[in-house]
């Protein structure tokens, strides 16, 4: 274990958590784990203690520890007795998936993951469509899917799809392949428009049992919606991400 001397923040304004509803220790812990990843607490180094965090952020010192669990628990620090808490790693699992802003994206699921189906139903409408294209079908078949990685779930997607359509998708499709390759993959189907649009929330109680993630910890929702050429709603799709796990790169126009 390398002895570095701790790194000591500089005093500054103590945080307004007042300015967002996500539980204080969720806040600190995303505040600490962006120092990791920016080198201000560098691997190897040790950390201020618990009581000069909690007075360089004006919190309980219950709260700070409560912070520093979850990055114990992302095995980004370790604690020793009598000698203090060290970073051990940089934050790995932001690079785990990109959300696709091109159909060559959107039809690739993520590397060395893994895809769970968790709920399949037919004859239903979507209860929300986001983007205000086409004509919705007479019915859809609906499923929910979680994607993994190394155990650790990262996504959650509802997709509805035109039911005229599903009666030609092989069960072991929705295993293997994201809901555009399915739909891309089906003869005689032709895409002709596909919105997105990306919001930023906290995880409810579902999300956090399903992701495996405290109540209140950020989430992205990606909404996608797709029509055939005959203006037709093929798909609508409701997709959640863990906050912690998202990357969204978009290539700037000149």
């Amino acid at each position: 274990m390398a002895t570095e001397i701790a790194v000591r923040s500089s005093p500054s304004v103590p945080i307004d958590f007042s300015l967002s509803g996500v539980a204080r220790y969720i806040q600190l812990a995303t505040l600490f784990r962006r120092r990791i990843e920016a080198g201000q607490w560098a691997v190897g180094q040790q950390i201020p203690t618990v009581e000069e965090l909690a007075d360089e952020c004006a919190v309980a010192r219950a709260t700070v520890r409560q912070a520093l669990d979850i990055l114990e628990a992302d095995k980004l620090i370790e604690r020793f007795r009598a000698k203090g808490t060290f970073v051990i790693q940089k934050p790995q699992s932001q690079l785990w998936c990109a959300v696709p802003t091109d159909l060559s994206g959107l039809l690739l699921a993520a590397e060395g993951a893994s895809i769970e189906l968790l709920k399949t139903e037919k004859g239903v409408m979507p209860a929300h469509v986001q983007h205000d294209i086409g004509t919705l079908a007479p019915s859809y078949t609906h499923w929910r899917r979680r994607h993994s990685r190394e155990g650790q779930p990262y996504y959650i997607g509802d997709a509805y799809v035109d039911e005229r359509l599903t009666r030609r998708i092989p069960k072991s499709a929705f295993k293997r392949h994201t809901t555009m390759r399915i739909l891309r993959d089906l003869p005689g189907l032709e895409l002709n428009e596909i919105d997105q649009t990306l919001t930023v929330s906290t995880a409810d109680m579902d999300l956090s049992r399903m992701l495996e993630i405290p109540l209140n910890a950020p989430v992205a929702h990606v909404y996608r919606t797709a029509t055939d050429k005959d203006g037709t709603v093929v798909f609508v799709g409701n997709g959640v991400y863990r906050g912690d796990v998202v990357r969204l790169d978009i290539k700037v126009e000149l």
